[in-house]
């Protein structure tokens, strides 16, 4: 689906690189060298800025939980569209009920409608855009991450607390699943989207 060279935008740990290239011939992880994260790259980039690859040089592109930390995210999405070959793919992820992470570089929060708006204006068509669980998986992360959040205190305390909530976090999300079966309009509360455009 994504072709056979594909480009990974904010790789970080390019932790997608093996199941890329189970798919794909050719994997290019790219990020910016001040990352917050470990970063296994095969070039440095800033990604607010122009890619360092030719015109029409990719087949495919992914970009997981970048989008959100850009300061000129409509740069990276032209940028974006000008090395992907004619029929090219773009899978990209964005969380959407999701805390502040790795501040101060957490600029934006993207509704389906903004990010169907952004791609189709900066050429993408054949957007396609599905919501990451729904109201109740959103409603579980929220409290367990809430729960994580209250565990204070030495090491000593933390430990047994954060094990006695284990089974409070598989059962909550397990529950949330069912329940998200029955949430009519998912697209609307959910955790995040994925969007599957082309060029």
């Amino acid at each position: 689906m994504l072709g056979a060279t594909v480009l990974d935008v904010g790789c970080g740990e390019a932790p997608y690189k093996r199941s890329v290239l189970e798919v794909s011939e050719t994997y290019i992880g790219v990020d910016w060298p001040g990352s917050l994260h470990k970063t296994q790259v095969d070039c440095f980039a800033d990604v607010n800025c122009e890619l360092p690859f030719h015109d029409m040089a990719f087949d495919g592109l992914i970009s997981i939980s970048v989008l959100e930390h850009l300061y000129s995210p409509e740069v990276l999405l032209a940028e974006s569209f000008r090395v992907l070959k004619k029929g090219g793919c773009a899978f990209i992820q964005v969380p959407w009920q999701w805390q502040v992470h790795e501040a101060p570089h957490d600029y934006f929060r993207f509704t389906p409608y903004g990010l169907k708006y952004l791609l189709e204006k900066n050429g993408f068509n054949s957007v396609e855009i599905q919501p990451l669980g729904g109201l109740f998986t959103t409603i579980a992360m929220k409290i367990n991450y809430g729960l994580k959040r209250l565990v204070r205190g030495p090491r000593f305390v933390r430990v047994p607390i954060n094990l006695a909530l284990i089974p409070v976090w598989w059962i909550t999300q397990i529950l949330a699943l069912i329940f998200d079966r029955f949430d009519g309009d998912p697209l609307t509360d959910c955790a995040g989207y994925t969007v599957f455009a082309k060029k």
